[in-house]
């Protein structure tokens, strides 16, 4: 792995460094560019501006390793979420991104699996979608075990799966064969060489496989990425299996490439806009600077506005 992305994301793991951060006032607009706000309200404002001009938006509440208490916490923080979307009809058309460890996953998998079916439960009652957001590796089987059990309930429950990972294009035949929505992700956690590739060659190669392995099947390619070759190559694939938009979505990270999520909703495709929110942004924001070096050298341009 790159030394920088490793120091990185040893970064996202540090309250003092997170600390450090918070207290540059400049860096504010780099956590805003990047994360809707900390509360529901700037969820909804983030959410209504991007379906005003045309996107779609999968929602995710930050937070990863949650239990007890805080696991019930989440499942509040979605339902009040998706009601606030229903009343002010926004919801219809969106989805939610959740992370089964911020239900308690890590002591309890009966729980987290009930605590999403509450969530799905509120989402369809909103006319809303669902996708369950994929972890580091060790959780890859028991996760896609959970959105199999939920898929009974509504077959419209999402998976994400990982190009970095050796087993996804197995896995990405499986789910396309099953018809299911999968969103295909490069992947942001730190995995070691036997289970992941190390080379972006090797990683963009994997992508390229397991998208046309979802192109071909049955279910819904939801394709994430900022990747201009790979965005190209989703619709040359596309084309190619016989789909038309709207049997396929592009999906990408708010902040990122705004220009071109607008430029790609003005030719039709259908493109859905990642809005998380919450106070537990520090993670997030730095599996982002991670992924790519353009981001780390606007959040160095803010550090320096500071001055």
């Amino acid at each position: 792995m790159n030394p920088l992305r490793s120091t990185i994301l040893a970064a996202s793991r540090s309250r003092r460094v997170r600390h450090g951060v918070e207290s540059f006032g400049a860096t504010r607009r780099v956590v805003d560019r990047f994360v809707a706000g900390e509360g529901t309200d700037d969820a909804l404002e983030c959410v209504h501006r991007l379906t005003g001009e045309g996107l779609r938006v999968t929602v995710d509440h930050l937070g990863e390793e949650v239990t007890g208490a805080g696991a019930d916490a989440t499942v509040e923080a979605y339902t009040s979420l998706l009601a606030a979307l229903n009343e002010k009809d926004l919801a219809r058309g969106a989805d939610v991104s959740v992370k089964l460890t911020a239900l308690g996953l890590g002591a309890d998998e009966h729980g987290a699996r009930d605590r999403a079916a509450r969530i799905l439960a509120s989402a369809r009652d909103a006319g809303a979608t669902m996708t369950i957001d994929m972890e580091h590796s060790a959780l890859t089987s028991t996760t896609l075990d959970v959105v199999e059990s939920l898929r009974d309930e509504d077959p419209s429950v999402a998976a994400v799966i990982q190009a970095m990972l050796r087993r996804t294009e197995a896995d990405a035949s499986r789910l396309a064969a099953d018809g299911a929505r999968v969103r295909l992700c490069k992947g942001a956690y730190a995995e070691d060489a036997s289970v992941a590739f190390q080379r972006r060659a090797d990683v963009d190669a994997s992508y390229r496989r397991c998208l046309a392995i979802l192109m071909r099947g049955s279910g819904t390619p939801l394709v994430a990425t900022h990747d201009p070759a790979m965005l190209t190559a989703a619709i040359e694939l596309a084309a190619a299996a016989g789909r038309v938009p709207g049997s396929y979505e592009l999906q990408l990270l708010l902040g990122v490439r705004p220009d071109e999520q607008r430029r790609l909703h003005s030719l039709g495709m259908t493109v859905r806009v990642y809005v998380p929110f919450g106070t537990e942004w520090w993670g997030y924001l730095m599996r982002r600077l991670a992924e790519r070096p353009q981001n780390l050298a606007f959040f160095a341009r803010a550090l320096a506005s500071r001055r």
